[in-house]
């Protein structure tokens, strides 16, 4: 894509310039995405992960295919220019099958990268970084790399066989963080060396070369390293410029490449700005949005509890509640502890396993009924005021509607103004 490498090229000019990913298939937290870029007159890069998006549906429900067009619609609907939005693939390789043999696993990620370049993505992140059931531990640069070398290949015959030309971007790194975030108690991290990020790229270099694929090296923006940011359960690890010095001044021996952050959700608004100035130009956000959908939701909840008799609430939380309870799957290998301690995990982790039980059909009933038992009747501006204070300073200012549906978006939208403000090399407006 133009856009992205015409980007890269403005940040090796300026390091102040930065963009932002938004990793999340969530309705409403597109539509905050949406609406925030429309109103900032910028480009809106939008990336769908292997495990919600491939070609059986993953966890999502949608093929590439269907996700490109949910995408395109929700564009649609916010009167979004189509011509704005960027569509990326994360983690595209065998991550959805390491529990079968290399062969059969790196076979599905044949087609999953078809897939994906068929439907429309044009920013491609090759990760063939996790062993497969027959794989030594931890797999080698070497390995890694031929894999990744194999994919972008069917990637560029099935751009050039469906659009007539090869216009992707690429992404590639053997460090790259677990999608969605720690599922351990973090301790210290290890910052990626130079010297293991300069091993990575020459041993991408020589497995393209093999592929004969010299010609779209300039398309590789991005290479993935741990900077030394993650995030758990219950607590964050911020980013520290010394400790990444080094590696940050690695990447200015390059013209046409810059990192790529994962992970940075929850940083400080500091943090996020010092990540792109050290050339972390490509800043990933995903959890941290259906957080903060979490939050504005449980608010309203609050809320409502305040206006309506009980008999007549959504019930919202008690629902969501029950729901994961009978469904443990997305939660259960990821939080540990008494019970006290997993409801509280499971309402509040950073993590927000949440996240994926907002499709369901009970949740999604709570949710129509609370938004309408608020929106039917003036929230008192107090009770926004005790539980939403930013967007009651919104309100007030009249910059949005007391409107339940306007709190939420604009709620979500507190977080992707803290990374537009980083990529452009500014403080937030809160």
């Amino acid at each position: 894509m133009k856009h992205l490498t015409e980007f890269v090229a403005q940040h090796k000019q300026d390091n102040r310039c930065g963009i932002f990913a938004v990793c999340s298939a969530h309705p409403l937290v597109l539509e905050a995405a949406m609406r925030h870029a429309k109103e900032a007159h910028s480009t809106l890069l939008i990336e769908a992960t292997s495990n919600q998006v491939d070609q059986y549906g993953g966890y999502t429900g949608m093929t590439p295919a269907d996700f490109c067009r949910f995408v395109q619609q929700l564009a649609d609907r916010q009167h979004f220019p189509r011509e704005r939005l960027i569509l990326g693939g994360d983690h595209l390789g065998p991550n959805r099958w390491q529990a079968l043999p290399a062969a059969e696993a790196m076979a599905k990620a044949d087609e999953l990268i078809r897939s994906y370049v068929a439907a429309g993505f044009k920013k491609i992140h090759l990760d063939c970084s996790m062993s497969c059931a027959d794989d030594p531990v931890p797999l080698t640069d070497a390995i890694v790399a031929e894999r990744a070398a194999r994919l972008a290949r069917i990637a560029e015959q099935t751009c050039i066989e469906r659009f007539g030309e090869p216009d992707l971007v690429y992404v590639i790194g053997t460090e790259v963080p677990v999608p969605g975030g720690a599922h351990e108690t973090l301790g210290a991290l290890v910052v990626t060396t130079p010297q293991a990020a300069r091993k990575t790229l020459e041993a991408h270099h020589h497995a393209f070369e093999l592929q004969g694929l010299n010609g779209l090296w300039p398309r590789i923006i991005g290479l993935v390293v741990q900077p030394g940011v993650e995030f758990d359960h219950t607590q964050v690890i911020d980013f520290q410029p010394h400790e990444a010095l080094a590696l940050s001044q690695m990447i200015e021996a390059s013209d046409s490449m810059v990192f790529e952050a994962h992970s940075t959700d929850y940083q400080t608004p500091f943090a996020l700005q010092q990540l792109v100035q050290h050339h972390f130009a490509i800043l990933k956000v995903g959890p941290a949005l259906t957080f903060a959908l979490r939050e504005a939701l449980f608010s309203l909840a609050a809320i409502e509890r305040e206006l309506r008799p009980a008999h007549q609430c959504s019930g919202l939380r008690d629902v969501l509640e029950n729901v994961m309870l009978d469904h443990p799957e997305y939660w259960q290998q990821h939080y540990h502890g008494n019970n006290g301690a997993l409801r509280l995990a499971r309402n509040y982790s950073y993590s927000d396993r949440v996240r994926y039980y907002w499709p369901d059909q009970d949740i999604d009933d709570a949710y129509s009924r609370l938004v309408d038992n608020l929106a039917n009747e003036a929230i008192p501006l107090p009770l926004i005021s005790q539980y939403l204070p930013l967007q009651y300073a919104r309100v007030r200012e009249a910059l949005i509607t007391a409107m339940p549906h306007d709190l939420i978006i604009d709620h979500i939208q507190d977080v992707l103004r803290q990374y537009h403000a980083a990529c452009l090399g500014k403080s937030p407006q809160i």
